[in-house]
């Protein structure tokens, strides 16, 4: 399905974007795009991957003019750019509007406008019931896709989106903190001993873009089935494989931030189709008739429960530790300190 096909990734210089260069550089594409504002890391990727089927653009989302020309010939994109850090997002509310939802209709404008066959948008959980700014605008950027999704014909660009959770080891998530304070033998912060977190790896996020990239229908939300941890039981995992005891200090809940995460509301849930591994969500596609909205309800949304991290499976601590041992990043990181230590 990629053969001899170009393919931009937005934001293409973020962990996601490192993931699927790594899967597809020595596929049968023809070329690989990467869309993003930072030269620095440009460059960087630049040297690490050294091949010539990968191509860079430097411009920004917000700005809808930088994206025409990395548009040029492609067939498919990876919706990938966004602001994802939940503080930054709940002080400077508007920037995350201006990337997450106005840059995520610029890309959608552009690649209609370049007769792009697939766009997939790339959501998070935090959009499903939003508490905080960086929620709320990914949840802003699922609404203004479905309703792009609307106005153009699927057979010439098909546009739907996926949802995932907590990108295991992703830059500013918390494995890689617990594991710089075990390596400096501070004590483990922990927000909530009640809270849990969907566990994904990055390689699963790559395997839900391409699930919906192959399945999904226009207009949908994609969700991948995903087992959830309490974060002291992922820290004590941790501790377990570095094979150190220290103390675990709880420091309370963040501002903006939930004790559990939630991939379907009660109402996608509803009328979500299950496909296995992965539930497809299809976009509400009535029109402007109000009386459809007023005048009937729907029983199956009372009697359905929201999917969320405290009821899907919860990892015991053995389960976390051979799940952490599969990520490249514990694998090194675990080198380096077996090694430091004899």
């Amino acid at each position: 399905m990629f053969k001899n096909k170009t393919l931009l990734i937005t934001g293409g210089t973020g962990s996601f974007g490192n993931a699927v260069l790594k899967r597809f550089l020595q596929s049968d594409l023809k070329e690989i795009r990467v869309f993003s504002r930072d030269e620095k890391k440009q460059d960087d990727m630049r040297k690490l991957y050294k091949n010539d089927k990968l191509k860079f653009y430097i411009g920004d989302v917000r700005d809808a003019s930088s994206l025409a020309p990395a548009m040029y010939d492609v067939d498919y994109i990876f919706h990938a750019a966004a602001l994802k850090q939940v503080p930054s997002c709940e002080f400077y509310p508007l920037e995350a509007v201006k990337t997450n939802v106005l840059g995520t209709d610029n890309v959608l404008t552009a690649a209609i406008a370049s007769k792009v066959r697939k766009v997939i948008c790339l959501s998070t959980d935090k959009a499903a019931y939003p508490v905080n700014a960086m929620g709320i605008s990914k949840a802003m950027m699922e609404k203004t896709f479905i309703a792009k999704s609307r106005m153009v014909d699927p057979r010439r660009t098909l546009i739907c989106g996926t949802r995932y959770g907590n990108v295991m080891a992703s830059r500013g998530s918390v494995i890689p903190l617990f594991v710089e304070q075990i390596k400096s033998g501070k004590p483990l912060t922990i927000t909530n001993e009640h809270m849990t977190r969907f566990m994904m790896s990055l390689d699963e996020a790559v395997e839900l873009v391409l699930y919906a990239f192959q399945h999904a229908e226009n207009g949908d939300i994609m969700v991948q089935k995903s087992p959830a941890s309490y974060i002291h039981v992922l820290a004590q995992a941790l501790m377990e494989l570095f094979e150190v005891e220290l103390d675990i200090q709880i420091i309370g809940t963040r501002h903006g931030e939930k004790v559990y995460e939630v991939l379907l509301t009660k109402e996608e849930a509803a009328k979500a189709i299950d496909l296995g591994n992965f539930y497809r969500v299809p976009a509400d596609n009535r029109d402007l008739n109000y009386d459809k909205y007023i005048e009937t309800g729907s029983p199956k949304i009372t009697l359905t429960d929201e999917y969320n991290s405290n009821n899907t499976r919860i990892l015991t601590i053995s389960e976390m530790k051979e799940k952490l041992l599969e990520l490249p990043y514990i694998q090194e990181e675990l080198t380096h300190w077996k090694g430091s230590s004899s």
